[in-house]
């Protein structure tokens, strides 16, 4: 493999987290991170996507003229979408329903297409779909993180099972969008903050030499 498994699990859900490091993916984390169970089944479906249309892609790299490979890598993804949206909409109605749009929207996300053309155009089948997958894995991390605060500082539960005491109170604005974006906004600046003072100390390095 071009890349060790551990390299590409530790770039995709640390390193280079897709959320929280390329600023990638937001919107869905904005809207559906209300409710873990709904994270949880965004980011599986999500993961899936990009697992198998970064396969699919890297399978099909040397197939695909450059200057349509755009809009090849969009019928890919989308094909995969329209079966995640099936499947959740069969087997899951009440969550397929809380979910709107934004499972059919994961076609604009872009971690999928990203991946597509920064990793699976340029390398090879597995290494591919491992990266796609992590990168994914990375993605519904964020989520759930995310959701935990939301879910129960807003509604008191955990994945809906009811874990608060007498005299706790709700806060009403976990439950609303801001509080998404306050959120994120708050683990991208710790993980900027870590990664930090690497980067400072080269910085000063260079100045001195």
């Amino acid at each position: 493999m071009t890349e060790r498994i551990r390299q590409v699990i530790s770039r995709n859900i640390w390193k280079e987290n897709q959320v929280l490091r390329q600023i990638l993916g937001i919107c869905s984390a904005l809207a559906v991170t209300n409710l873990m169970t709904n994270s949880l089944v965004m980011g599986v479906g999500l993961t899936f996507v990009t697992a198998f249309s970064s396969l699919t892609i890297s399978l099909l790299r040397n197939l695909i003229p450059h200057r349509i490979r755009m809009i090849v890598q969009t019928l890919i993804i989308a094909s995969y979408v329209i079966f995640v949206d099936i499947f959740i909409k069969a087997n899951m109605p009440e969550i397929s329903k809380s979910l709107g749009p934004y499972v059919a929207l994961i076609i604009t996300n872009c971690i999928i297409m990203g991946r597509a053309e920064a990793y699976a155009q340029k390398n090879p089948p597995i290494p591919s779909m491992l990266d796609g997958f992590f990168a994914g894995v990375g993605y519904t991390i964020v989520l759930l993180i995310i959701a935990f605060f939301r879910e129960f500082l807003g509604f008191g539960t955990i994945f809906g099972y009811d874990i608060s005491f007498a005299s706790f109170e709700l806060w009403t604005i976990m439950v609303m969008p801001p509080a998404a974006f306050f959120l994120i906004g708050t683990l991208i600046w710790i993980t900027s903050n870590i990664f930090a003072p690497k980067n400072t100390k080269k910085s000063e390095t260079g100045r001195k030499g």
